[in-house]
């Protein structure tokens, strides 16, 4: 009998590992901007060079556990709303099918902790590891939907990611240009 339990532990393990990742470079970028500015030496009179990376490392990763929790929260219940729009499963299949897929999750952490040293190489594994996530779980649900439901399930995804995302980079937007206007020396 196999236990229905058994890839549970798995986005855990990855929402960790992409954290580490994430927070490592952080890390890194934020000791060259303290520098630059003058705070280092400040810093350093209160904590040694390893117990500032500490705990640097620590709020870092802490801010990305919780921003790729909210994430994955969020894409879960997308996905899921859009199953009870477009999915005729009343037993649940299609939600144990998709969990194998967790592991194309966990190779993406894995490699990301390859390219700790560029953000633009951790960004591209983070969203390519997603995208062939993606793909996978429309292939696994097309096996226990309609053409029809599949494109539906599909494109309702997409369109409320889409939505979402705009959302946040409009008000992000907003706020940048609220502040810089806010700023005496910008008149």
């Amino acid at each position: 009998m196999k236990n229905p339990y058994i890839y549970g532990y798995l986005p855990l393990i990855t929402i960790l590992l992409f954290s580490l990742t994430f927070g490592m470079y952080a890390v890194s970028e934020s000791l060259q901007i303290f520098q630059a500015i003058g705070v280092y030496s400040g810093m350093r009179e209160f904590l040694s060079d390893f117990e500032l990376r500490v705990f640097l490392l620590i709020v870092f990763a802490v801010i990305f556990f919780m921003l790729f929790s909210a994430l994955k929260l969020v894409g879960e219940t997308i996905h899921e709303l859009g199953m009870l729009f477009f999915s005729k499963d009343n037993e649940g299949a299609t939600v144990h099918q998709a969990r194998g897929g967790y592991i194309i999750l966990v190779v993406g952490a894995i490699c990301s902790a390859f390219a700790i040293q560029f953000i633009y190489i951790l960004i591209g594994i983070f969203v390519l590891t997603v995208f062939i996530y993606f793909i996978y779980l429309i292939y696994k649900m097309s096996h226990f939907m309609s053409m029809s439901g599949t494109i539906g399930l599909l494109v309702f995804e997409l369109f409320t990611w889409t939505i979402l995302l705009s959302l946040l980079v409009y008000v992000v937007l907003k706020l940048y240009n609220g502040i810089l206007a806010s700023l005496p020396f910008a008149n």
